[in-house]
């Protein structure tokens, strides 16, 4: 009986559902995270080729763990289910909603700081309804539609290489001092690895809430700027502007999809994030079928 890699997937999201993610002690990404902390601190050079070498052999490396965990009975359904960040990205958002609501900013800055790693420090509650909101866009293309659209792809290979280009970029896929030219190597991979899931969710989005793209031409990340706003026209909120990153500011071009964020905008991108989840994988689902059909007709 072939392998059914969509099947695996539902399982695996429902598992993120009920259970979450798994402790950090216990989570392959936070393990691979270490490792990468460790050898970044040992080899950083102020060095492009450096860099790339590191993080190409942390990527190799976790393809290779890939490769051996799709051998073993049930490793395929465990690594997509620990590739997958959905349910906690979900949680932390609803949390921030929640503090929203209570009037509690000192604790919405708090959830906040599970998000994002801009600065929160003064951020009002429109600054964090903002911030959440676009995290929950982000995040959604990097932590769940990219996991889910490489292990149909390539198995545990994908999925744990994907994770590990994420992780690598958030770690030093930054524009500062330090990771200029050291991350441009794992920032740039990221970028690759992201544009088919990213494509894929602007081709099955309503027509509608395409309309502010053309917008998000001028965003600094070819990833999140079309997530931020496509949930920008979906929610119909206002999304980007002014972002602080300690000494740095990055300004974001505006997204204006309606009035500001609020508490109850984040629901409706938390909901938005549960209705493009469910509906990449009913494509990819009809998509691995009809694939496993062609090879089972050709001679």
């Amino acid at each position: 009986m072939r392998r059914t890699r969509s099947l695996e997937l539902a399982v695996a999201l429902g598992l993120d559902a009920m259970l979450g993610d798994p402790p950090d002690r216990w989570h392959p990404v936070a393990w691979f995270g270490r490792a990468a902390s460790v050898l970044e601190r040992r080899y950083w050079r102020d060095d492009r080729r450096v860099g790339a070498l590191v993080a190409g052999a942390l990527v190799v490396g976790g393809t290779l763990v890939g490769a051996v965990i799709d051998r073993v009975p049930g490793g395929a359904l465990a690594s997509a289910w620990v590739a997958l960040g959905g349910a906690g990205l979900r949680r932390r958002a609803l949390d921030v909603a929640r503090a929203l609501d209570d009037g509690d900013l000192e604790q919405a800055r708090a959830w906040l700081g599970w998000l994002v790693g801009r600065d929160r420090d003064g951020l009002d509650a429109t600054e964090i309804a903002r911030a959440t909101i676009e995290s929950v866009a982000e995040n959604t293309v990097d932590a769940v539609l990219g996991p889910m659209v490489w292990h149909v792809a390539l198995g545990s290979m994908g999925s744990i290489a994907l994770r590990a280009v994420n992780t690598l970029d958030a770690m030093v896929g930054h524009r500062n001092a330090r990771f200029e030219r050291f991350g441009w190597f794992a920032a740039r991979l990221d970028d690759l690895v992201m544009a088919p899931p990213r494509r894929l969710a602007i081709a099955l989005a309503a027509p509608s809430h395409r309309r502010l793209l053309p917008a998000a031409r001028s965003h600094p990340s070819p990833n999140a700027g079309p997530m931020e706003a496509l949930v920008a026209a979906a929610v119909g909120v206002r999304l980007g502007g002014v972002n602080r990153y300690g000494d740095a500011v990055v300004e974001l071009p505006v997204l204006d999809g309606g009035p500001p964020p609020d508490a109850a905008a984040i629901r409706r991108a938390v909901r938005w994030s549960r209705s493009v989840t469910l509906g990449t994988l009913a494509f990819l689902a009809v998509a691995e079928q009809a694939a496993n059909a062609a090879v089972g007709r050709a001679p």
